[in-house]
């Protein structure tokens, strides 16, 4: 795929610092909740195959952070950015490898009723550890890296290590969706209403929309999440606004939506779902991850809060950011410590917070 790149730091206009939502992940978890709930849950013990499994523990070893002291949980969401086989043809071109388009370190702490997302900038520069791949070789470690480039140079378990790394805070689970089933889903549902922020006309991705509210389907709304040019500043850093909008107009519809009255409903969403996921292998049953979302059923979707990583433009390539300090210090230390984020630690100089 082509990199995203980035507008000089003078041309560059501020998103908003602070937004609520989560991304894919947290919506299967809702829908498995949903599905786990219902008194038909043998209609779903076939989705137990679909679902791919990591072992992320064997691939890092001992040599990680120590868990959180509480009973809090951290994990990885990645939306993978294919371009082969079917997401090929819906992303529009054929090519090999992927990359980790969006990335989130999800907080649920202790009492499991609220939730903190960190998004990763794609964009951001940060030190690669030496990494096993998955042919058994060794890949070294290298600095000045975009993040994005981890998962397809070496794999998601490098991209946990990375992440560790940068943050010292131990990620217990992952998981991982693609576009092809991004697409799957929506249309699974029936479409998502989003209330579109101004007209929007992408050159390069073809997306045109009106202002206002708006019904996208499937392949539309893979078009708005990834769409840069046809709106704000053309950055990744503007472009995660749009992603995190849409996933909270996602999570409303399912509210609105009674699955539970429609079983064939539910299971085709489910089926999409589950059929894009990735997950370690401590999730990668229906019943651990069905278990894992009940234990989840607190946390109310109004008080999660997604936080943008601190980062500043590099110095000496504006078109990438780097962490910025003393905020993403501060903001990865209150996630290991399972305490409230600091309003300090969540300014970021690239984008005016």
């Amino acid at each position: 795929m082509t990199e995203a790149t980035t507008t000089p730091p003078h041309s560059r206009k501020a998103p908003r610092q602070r937004r609520r939502g989560l991304r894919i992940a947290l919506l299967v978890l809702l829908v498995l909740v949903l599905a786990a709930g219902g008194t038909a849950w043998w209609l779903y013990s076939s989705l137990n195959g679909n679902i791919k499994g990591v072992d992320i523990n064997k691939s890092l070893g001992k040599d990680r952070p120590e868990k959180l002291p509480t009973t809090g949980q951290n994990l990885l969401v990645l939306g993978s950015d294919s371009r082969a086989g079917e997401n090929g043809r819906i992303a529009g071109g054929n090519v090999s490898g992927a990359r980790s388009d969006t990335a989130l370190v999800i907080h649920v702490p202790e009492g499991r009723s609220r939730a903190t997302a960190v998004s990763i900038p794609r964009d951001t520069l940060v030190t690669r550890p030496e990494c096993a791949k998955p042919d058994g070789s060794s890949m070294p470690a290298a600095h000045r890296v975009m993040f994005n480039s981890v998962y397809s140079q070496v794999g998601p378990a490098c991209v946990v290590k990375t992440v560790e790394q940068m943050s010292h805070v131990r990620i217990d689970h992952y998981m991982e969706i693609d576009f092809a089933g991004f697409k799957g889903l929506v249309d699974a549902m029936g479409g998502v209403t989003v209330d579109v922020p101004q007209d929007i006309h992408d050159g390069a991705g073809g997306l045109s929309l009106k202002a206002g509210p708006q019904k996208l389907n499937g392949t539309q709304s893979l078009e708005f999440v990834r769409t840069r040019h046809g709106i704000g500043d053309g950055s990744d850093l503007g472009r995660i606004g749009l992603q995190q909008q849409f996933l909270l107009d996602l999570l409303s519809e399912v509210q609105k939506q009674d699955m539970l009255s429609s079983p064939s409903k539910t299971y085709k969403i489910a089926n999409s779902a589950t059929k894009s996921l990735t997950t370690d292998s401590d999730l990668a049953s229906l019943t651990s991850l069905a278990e894992f979302a009940r234990s989840m059923k607190g946390v109310n979707p109004d008080t999660m809060e997604t936080i943008m990583l601190p980062v500043a433009y590099d110095k000496t390539d504006p078109n990438r950011v780097v962490a910025a300090e003393p905020q993403a210090t501060q903001l990865w230390k209150a996630i290991r410590t399972d305490t409230e984020v600091p309003d300090a630690a969540k300014k970021s100089p690239a984008h005016g917070g």
